[in-house]
């Protein structure tokens, strides 16, 4: 049932537009394996064989740690409504700083220009490997919005606060990584 594929065909793409939620997953040696949820607003397929996403502030950083140390990353989309499939896009990432000229032609080129207030970073995936399968076990649910909680906890905190809340629970991960998020 699953196929493989060495790039996203307009079928792929059409199916990644339809989403509302992705996940990634992300590990280094000797780390734990972290799984998020993500919102697909911030996600861009680029080219056939590259995926940005802008990557809002969360509770850790874990993301960016393991690709300071590793590099590999999957992201994962899943049909929630209508056909069911799984689509995985498994390749080697990195981590494009605030403050670096890449990050803001990036912004320009992808996202109006606009970063929401807390935005970190932008995360690159160089995708290796395409790879569907059936879906059946995915449940259907309907979806009703984005939630606006991290807006809300973003305006409440202000650009300080939020880079306040970096340097307390960002810069490191769970296990001790460096996330480089300060890093130029």
């Amino acid at each position: 049932m699953a196929k493989q594929f060495s790039s996203i065909d307009d079928r792929l793409r059409d199916f990644i537009a339809r989403q509302h939620i992705f996940f990634t997953a992300s590990a280094a040696a000797r780390s734990r394996v972290n799984v998020s949820p993500r919102e697909t607003l911030c996600l861009r397929i680029i080219s056939p064989n590259t995926a940005i996403y802008l990557d809002r502030t969360g509770s850790g950083n874990e993301t960016s740690a393991h690709m300071k140390a590793d590099g590999r990353m999957t992201i994962m989309l899943c049909a929630m409504e209508g056909p069911p499939m799984i689509l995985r896009l498994y390749g080697h990432g990195r981590i494009i700083h605030r403050s670096s000229l890449e990050y803001s032609e990036l912004l320009h080129e992808h996202y109006d220009g606009n970063a929401p207030l807390g935005a970190r970073q932008i995360v690159w995936l160089d995708i290796d490997l395409v790879q569907t399968s059936c879906g059946f076990g995915v449940p259907l649910f309907g979806y009703e919005g984005e939630r606006q909680s991290l807006d809300n906890w973003a305006n409440t905190k202000g650009q300080d606060g939020i880079e306040e809340y970096w340097r307390e629970k960002n810069v490191l991960s769970m296990d001790g990584l460096a996330t480089g998020l300060f890093d130029d």
